[in-house]
């Protein structure tokens, strides 16, 4: 099996506070070493850091990558299937584009990584997945699929569906949406354990996961009070649960560390295009460092275009957050929070060889991606 040594690299391993100038050793799609000074085999292809900063590939936890293609208009919007306000029995998977430009802009941008989530039109949204930003098929982008169930709550399923006649119309009729929606599924499971099921339905198959505690939902929440309604919609079915955008989460960030829960803030740099968004603030970022809470951080592709998100956590630093804080939102937490940290988010022996070479700091201004590897060979190299 091919041999890759990287070398003369300031690696940050997301294991250490500090850079350490080792080297690394990929064979086929995995990291073997990490270490100083790694004897090199003369059948070995190097790769000169030159210097530059080493760090994990870059993921970006909350996009629409390929189910909202680039350049094409209308013709590439494939997120959100309005046509009713709970579609758990779509997949995002499906509606992948391999061909969109954005997963160009990903890999030149070092991310290797990405979760594509349906929109948030509906209540409930369908499944979502984790795939690497390279491969010819979605097939050979899958990291894990489904990784989630989306669900939304908030102005935009009210706002698509209550103007056609349909609840829900208000917050109120999206809770309720969702807490019927739930209790089917746990009324379907009770069917199919007795053996009383006399119809298989995809939508509550899909859900199934969900209620059993076995898959999480990620639920889109601006609003505290949005933020506060999936917490105990939650509690209520003892589901796992992540909160997506979490723009008014600095008013109760206190209590948002106490339920356990995991968030993924942004996109911050996006306008106040709506009401749930007039109290945007980097303030949300700087609180839930302040407190110690892990977070990730998201463009919300294309709402901010993805190769922004690294501008997005640099701009963080302005506000007081650290540089290794913001590093960790982007590899460490942010696997963590797809539950994919057993193999990414670090660079240790036994994870994937996704990795990005920097010129300098990768949270500098003016540092610039010189390599992107992802799955041990090089798929973005700077001209």
């Amino acid at each position: 099996m091919e041999k890759t040594l990287i070398v003369n690299g300031k690696v940050w391993t997301g294991t250490q506070e500090e850079v350490v100038l080792f080297d690394i050793l990929v064979e086929g799609t995995k990291i073997v070493k990490v270490e100083k000074e790694i004897d090199r085999q003369a059948d070995w292809i190097v790769i000169d850091a030159k210097g530059g900063w080493v760090t994990p590939g870059v993921i970006d936890v909350h996009t629409h990558l390929g189910v909202f293609a680039q350049d094409v208009g209308k013709a590439g919007h494939d997120f959100n299937e309005t046509t009713k306000p709970c579609t758990p029995e779509v997949r995002a998977l499906d509606g992948i584009h391999p061909e969109d430009s954005g997963f160009a802009d990903a890999r030149r941008a070092g991310i290797t990584t990405v979760q594509v989530l349906p929109g948030s039109a509906n209540v409930i949204g369908g499944e979502t997945c984790v795939i690497k930003t390279v491969g010819n098929t979605v097939e050979d982008m899958i990291v894990q699929s489904p990784s989630a169930m989306k669900g939304a709550l908030g102005e935009n399923p009210k706002n698509i569906h209550g103007p056609k006649g349909k609840m829900p119309l208000t917050r109120m009729g999206v809770a309720a949406v969702l807490r019927q929606e739930l209790m089917k599924a746990q009324d379907y499971g009770k069917q199919k354990e007795q053996g009383t099921l006399t119809t298989r339905d995809l939508g509550m198959e899909q859900l199934l996961p969900v209620v059993n505690g076995e898959l999480p939902m990620r639920i889109h929440a601006h609003r505290a009070d949005d933020i506060a309604t999936a917490i105990r919609i939650a509690k209520e079915f003892n589901i796992n649960m992540t909160i997506e955008h979490v723009t008014e989460g600095h008013l109760i960030v206190d209590e948002l560390r106490a339920s356990g829960f995991r968030f993924t803030i942004g996109p911050t740099f996006s306008a106040r295009s709506k009401q749930e968004l007039a109290n945007k603030s980097w303030e949300t970022v700087k609180r839930f460092a302040d407190t110690g809470s892990p977070f990730t951080i998201t463009t919300d592709h294309p709402v901010i275009p993805i190769e922004h998100l690294i501008t997005t956590a640099s701009h963080a630093l302005k506000y007081g957050v650290s540089e290794n804080t913001m590093l960790k939102a982007l590899t460490v937490y942010a696997a963590e929070h797809l539950q994919i940290e057993d193999r990414l988010g670090t660079l240790e022996e036994g994870k994937d060889a996704d990795m990005v070479i920097w010129s300098e700091h990768p949270l500098a201004i003016t540092s610039v991606v010189q390599q992107t590897i992802i799955n041990g060979e090089t798929v973005y190299t700077k001209q």
